[in-house]
């Protein structure tokens, strides 16, 4: 058992921001677990400039107090300066004998964990893992939980792709290899500050943006966080070349970091705390992949557990996608490959599980079977159980049933859910008859109908038409996408039936909710109505608009400080919090939010609005207008800066508008 070692070193209270200065590269991994890293000297990179501080996440990471202004002072900045902006020594400079003055240099080793990653030619993990990254090291928070503190973009390692593939070591910013360079772009921190934070207002468990520094030529580190940065890779190179040792310490140093940020309960006996690692497994990557299919994320799960953290949590959003639509044929063009699509995920999981299975059986017998031995393990059983109970409960909840009607329904109607289901998804997954073709990043194939749009329209216009059945072309009218044409809305015999029986399960099962809850069908709808158009808002932001925001944050960004960036970020997932159990209120922006200048006058900035689709129907036009949901205009006294600032937060829900079906 590996005890985790918090109070190693004592906090100097009496320094403002005493905190920041234990980030030093020091970890318990690095002890725990010696071979699984690659440890490197670094040193201060100057030139950086602040380009975004997370005040919400470092309050609760217990950085700063939690009565700490959204304002960055001189004080603050320099610490975060002095703490992240580092660059490390590498194979390379340390072959070309780089001279590194002696106020430059770090006083610790900072660690590249090795772990599984498919793009490298040894499928055993020997060369591959963090090719860009480091791991600063790790916080004690106030509430006892213990944080990793990692970076992207602090030079090239010798676990990169390029490294191995073209066996030789690269000088960090070589503008001849890109990942392989060892450096970030600033447009991805942001990206990944406004998606991650848009995750963690709907509670899906991610790492999350700490800190962006910036350099010329839009460059940056991005410091990310989370609880356990841990991946299932990590572990999997272990099992993979058969190392029972390292698999054990890193498996102890695990299950102890749980135990110890009470994530998991205290529990006796080295192989019950394996049997519990696995069974916790299982249920995490079942939950997880059947929220990411219900709520049209994608994430690349593959048979490596790289792009994915231990609990199902969302890491490294380069290739994160959230659908406007069920854009089931996507997939993204990764050069050599082409990844997984959003319904291989749950097999990708589930070979995963099984795989563990394997690890498990590992660490308490000391033997590694063959993994076809594990084809019929309980653990899949598990999965497989916790899948379709996660899809039964989301559909529930995407029609805007509340917890404890869910809880009622599923009680003593699930036969009508699993009725509702299969025709769901059958309308959910139909794609126009196009087909296949390329896009930018990938590959799609367009979906035919917008489920989200139907449950956020349909229980008004049963309250609307006295709760009597929709016709056929009505309902179509009600779901239909942008993408589809006339063709792909023929109303067939069999299409005309699916129609109707949806509307019947459909209908039972409010009625089952309402009868569980003591409420008559009005108050049920009422209830429905007000839950769905938050749950299925018809603004949500898909991975298109997150990019197309970033550039136009890019554009204007000689406008912005830190400050006005953080409220920007924080305000617009507020708007994005889906979560009707939660009200949300735009932030309050401090008197000295100040922006230096009116934005450029330039195309970069000009967003012309939507404009109506000629597919769209009058029935559909008029329940959309009263359904669309705006950001508050926030206090009633602003000054004019303020409301420039405002004007950005209303253009960036512009973009969301025009891309929402998107990918």
């Amino acid at each position: 058992m590996v005890a985790m070692k918090t109070k190693s070193r004592p906090l100097p209270v009496e320094r403002p921001y005493a905190k920041f200065a234990l980030i030093d590269g020091r970890h318990p991994l690095q002890t725990a677990v010696p071979d699984a890293f690659v440890a490197y000297e670094a040193r201060t990179r100057h030139g950086g400039k602040l380009a975004f501080f997370n005040f919400d996440l470092a309050k609760e990471m217990g950085l700063i107090e939690m009565d700490h202004p959204a304002e960055m002072n001189p004080a603050l900045e320099k610490v975060i300066m002095q703490t992240f902006s580092i660059v490390i020594i590498n194979e390379y400079d340390r072959q070309h004998n780089l001279v590194v003055p002696p106020q430059d240099k770090r006083p610790y080793p900072y660690m590249a964990t090795r772990y599984l990653q498919l793009q490298h030619p040894s499928r055993q993990g020997k060369t591959s893992g963090d090719g860009r990254s480091i791991w600063n090291g790790t916080v004690l928070g106030e509430d006892g939980r213990l944080w990793d503190v990692s970076s992207c973009g602090t030079g090239a390692t010798c676990l990169s792709p390029a490294a191995n593939i073209n066996h030789k070591f690269y000088k960090t910013g070589d503008p001849s290899i890109s990942y392989g360079c060892g450096l970030s772009d600033l447009d991805e921190g942001l990206e990944a500050l406004f998606f991650s934070e848009v995750m963690a207002q709907n509670k899906v468990p991610t790492e999350r943006l700490l800190a962006v520094i910036s350099f010329p030529g839009q460059i940056s580190i991005n410091v990310r966080a989370y609880p356990n940065l841990l991946r299932p890779s990590h572990f999997l190179r272990y099992l993979k070349q058969g190392n029972l040792l390292g698999l054990k310490r890193l498996a102890d140093y695990y299950i102890e970091r749980q135990i110890h940020n009470k994530v998991w309960p205290q529990i006796e006996g080295a192989n019950a705390r394996y049997d519990y690692l696995l069974t916790q497994f299982a249920k995490d990557f079942a939950k997880a992949t059947a929220r990411f299919e219900d709520e049209y994320i994608f994430c690349w799960i593959d048979w490596d557990g790289d792009n994915i953290l231990m609990d199902g949590g969302i890491i490294d959003y380069g290739s994160v996608r959230q659908f406007g639509l069920f854009h089931h044929e996507y997939r993204y063009d990764d050069v050599q490959r082409y990844s997984t699509s959003i319904l291989e995920q749950r097999q990708k999981a589930r070979d995963l599980v099984m795989n563990f299975a394997q690890l498990v059986d590992f660490l308490k017998t000391g033997k590694k079977k063959p993994l076809s031995k594990f084809t019929r393990h309980p653990s899949l059983k598990l999965f497989d159980q916790e899948f379709e109970a996660g899809k039964d409960y989301n559909l529930l909840y995407r029609m805007g049933l509340e917890p404890a009607a869910i809880t009622a329904v599923l009680k003593k109607h699930r036969p009508l859910v699993h009725q509702l289901r299969p025709i769901f998804t059958h309308f959910e997954r139909t794609v126009s008859q196009r087909g296949t073709y390329k896009v930018s990043d990938g590959i799609t194939a367009d979906a035919v109908f917008s489920m989200r749009d139907l449950l956020r329209e349909l229980p008004q216009m049963y309250m609307a038409l006295g709760f009597k059945e929709l016709a056929p072309d009505d309902f179509l009218a009600l779901m239909r996408s942008s993408y589809a044409k006339s063709a792909d809305l023929a109303l067939n015999f069999g299409r005309k039936r699916k129609i109707k029986l949806f509307q019947k399960y459909y209908q039972a099962i409010v009625a089952a909710a309402a009868k569980a809850l003591g409420q008559n069908l009005n108050a049920a709808y009422l209830k429905l109505t007000q839950r769905s158009l938050i749950i299925n808002c018809y603004e949500r932001v898909t991975g298109n608009a997150i990019l197309y925001i970033v550039d136009k944050i890019l554009h204007a960004r000689p406008h912005f400080s830190s400050d006005q960036i953080y409220l920007l970020a924080q305000d617009f997932a507020h708007t994005q919090n889906l979560r009707p159990e939660e009200k949300v209120q735009l932030q309050t922006l401090p008197r000295k939010y100040q922006i230096t200048s009116a934005p450029r006058p330039d195309s970069s900035m000009a967003i012309e609005e939507p404009e109506a689709s000629p597919k769209t129907t009058s029935l559909k036009t008029t329940s959309l207008k009263t359904t669309s949901r705006k950001a508050s205009p926030g206090p009633a006294t602003i000054s004019e800066a303020q409301k420039r600032c405002r004007s950005y937060l209303d253009q960036i829900i512009t973009i969301v508008r025009q891309n929402r079906e998107g990918i």
